[in-house]
């Protein structure tokens, strides 16, 4: 038991080498990587069988097998996977959103060809996020992909995906719809210090238990997927009830009758709803962020990424003709971030609603873990990489104290997630917050798709087990480009989602946390030179087989 809490972690690390950053290419870890039967042959993978054979696009300076070192090893299998990404996309958002989504566009019709547009616009991303995980089959997702393509400036890419990841990469909303649904349930006011307090109990719970309780925590991650699943059905099925007349709803078809009527003119509604589309189909990657654990990568995202994001696609779907059957629009319109909840009201009664409520809240969790799964193993990849964070980047990347789950990368992950849930009313933070995590991540998306057509033309023999049709992609970077523009056009009434906030304030936060990033580059690679310092690197291998690279300063001698 006393080695579980061994902090902080030895380090058997070489020396410094005297040459330039090269040297972090050049030298090798002795890396020993464990595999059961079932596992893939990591070596094998960082043969001639995947694009990293190519020194020219290798992502980063630690081979495919030290960056798959330490931690539990590859353990997630299809089943795993396709959970992973069905719980991150069912998660919140569809038991909430629906609401703020109609009130931006104005028309059921509307709000139902949004949620189309979002299922053909995620399986184009899909595809290409299918080919770049199967070229470079490891952990990170998108900051794998930006190393690949643009490596000069060095580490700038890199580090703009770490603001984005570190400072939008939270899980508040989640937590916040939680604690509304608990309170609803029990039939108190949503009183805002007790909704952040029930909403950092959330966070902190999920953190304690996926770090500390590795195992546990997937079991129960996976549990809640299931248990979220049968709760959607239920709406779902429950829906095809209320159109075929069966309930107490006393015109079910309604809404369905001229659908277009109210329809918003404006391109900011739509782009502004098109981003919590985006928020809710926002999933379909998330096996990409964690390779490293995955068994037979290539293979299981092949399965696990269609699979995942279709059973989602048509639970999504029909989840919200449930609601417009149940419901009239207004009802839908002023209820706020709870349209489940008033679904269970309108079909079932007011005692319903409130057990039903609890269901819906304790689902609300799923998307608690599965975001937090895979982004503690982001945040553990940019420390690998020897991004600079407080306390040195070697505690950040380790997976202290159990040796199998990364909980320092778990911390970084709650910590803003507090610091958001701390910040303003709840009533607004939800839909704003939506709309800052989205923004930023459409520049990402756009710069990752370019990338794509960059290697396609100058690198057109790279080993691509998965190749993704290019009109898709043309078709996504096509999309991702209206979703930056077009929010800054002024909506008809000069109002957004989020009054009295600005209607383009969340844009500018979005790019002032990829600005962040460029100063934050500025100052760890710019600054030391001109004050006659060069960054010298090295790899470290950690007491629990973590391999991570290391930066220190060097005076430069004088000519």
């Amino acid at each position: 038991m006393p080695s579980l809490w061994k902090f902080p972690p030895t380090f058997k690390g070489r020396k410094s080498s005297e040459n330039v950053e090269a040297a972090i290419f050049d030298e090798q870890v002795d890396v020993k990587v464990e595999k059961s039967a079932s596992d893939c042959d990591v070596q094998e993978l960082g043969a001639d069988s995947v694009a990293e054979a190519d020194t020219e696009v290798n992502p980063a300076g630690l081979s495919l097998e030290e960056d798959a070192a330490g931690g539990m090893g590859r353990h997630l299998g299809i089943f795993s996977c396709t959970l992973l990404i069905v719980g991150r996309i069912i998660g919140t958002a569809v038991f909430s959103t629906p609401s703020t989504i109609l009130g931006s566009v104005g028309s059921v019709g509307a709000s139902l060809m949004l949620w189309v547009l979002g299922f053909i616009m995620s399986f184009c991303g899909l595809f290409i996020w299918l080919e770049f995980g199967m070229m470079f089959p490891r952990s990170g997702g998108e900051k794998v992909y930006l190393e690949a393509v643009y490596k000069k400036p060095k580490y700038l890419a890199t580090v703009l995906f770490a603001a984005n990841a570190i400072l939008l990469g939270f899980t508040a909303s989640s937590c916040i719809v939680f604690a509304q649904n608990i309170l609803e349930a029990a039939g108190r006011t949503a009183d805002r210090w007790v909704t952040r307090g029930i909403s950092i109990g959330v966070i902190v719970f999920v953190t304690v238990l996926q770090g500390l309780f590795p195992k546990l925590g997937l079991w129960v991650m996976n549990g809640v997927t299931v248990f979220k699943i049968v709760i959607l059905l239920f709406i779902v099925v429950s829906g095809w009830a209320v159109l075929a007349g069966n309930t107490s709803v006393t015109d079910p078809q309604a809404n369905f009758r001229n659908v277009f009527a109210g329809s918003s003119h404006s391109s900011n509604d739509y782009a502004t709803a098109m981003f919590k589309v985006l928020n809710a189909y926002n999933g379909w990657s998330n096996v990409n962020y964690v390779l490293n654990n995955v068994k037979d990568p290539i293979r299981t995202l092949k399965i696990a990424g269609p699979l995942g994001l279709g059973i989602s696609t048509i639970l999504l779907l029909l989840a919200n003709v449930a609601y417009f059957a149940a419901a009239t629009k207004e009802e839908i319109i002023n209820t706020g971030v709870t349209v489940a909840s008033l679904f269970f009201h309108n079909v079932f009664g007011a005692e319903a609603q409130k057990a039903l409520t609890v269901f819906v809240a304790l689902s609300s969790t799923k998307i608690v873990f599965t975001v937090s799964f895979a982004a503690a193993r982001i945040n553990q990849e940019l420390a690998k990489d020897g991004i600079p964070l407080p306390f040195g980047n070697k505690f950040w990347a380790s997976n202290w104290p159990t040796g199998k789950s990364p909980l320092p990368g778990l911390l970084v992950h709650m910590i803003p997630s507090i610091i958001i849930i701390l910040g303003p009313p709840p009533a607004v933070a939800y839909p704003f917050i939506i709309d800052v995590e989205g923004y930023p991540q459409q520049i990402i998306n756009s710069a990752v798709v370019i990338g794509l057509f960059w290697l396609r033309y100058h690198k057109p023999d790279l080993p691509r087990p998965f190749k993704v049709w290019l009109p898709f992609a043309a078709f996504f970077l096509v999309a991702s480009i209206f979703l930056i523009i077009a929010p800054f056009l002024r909506p008809t009434n000069g109002i957004g989602d989020t009054p009295p906030l600005p209607y383009y304030l969340y844009c500018l936060v979005g790019i002032g946390v990829l600005a962040l990033g460029v100063l934050y580059w500025t100052v760890w690679r710019i600054v030391p030179g001109w004050l006659g310092y060069q960054l010298v690197p090295r790899k470290e291998k950690l007491s629990d087989g973590t391999v991570v690279a290391v930066f220190a300063l060097k005076k430069e001698k004088a000519d």
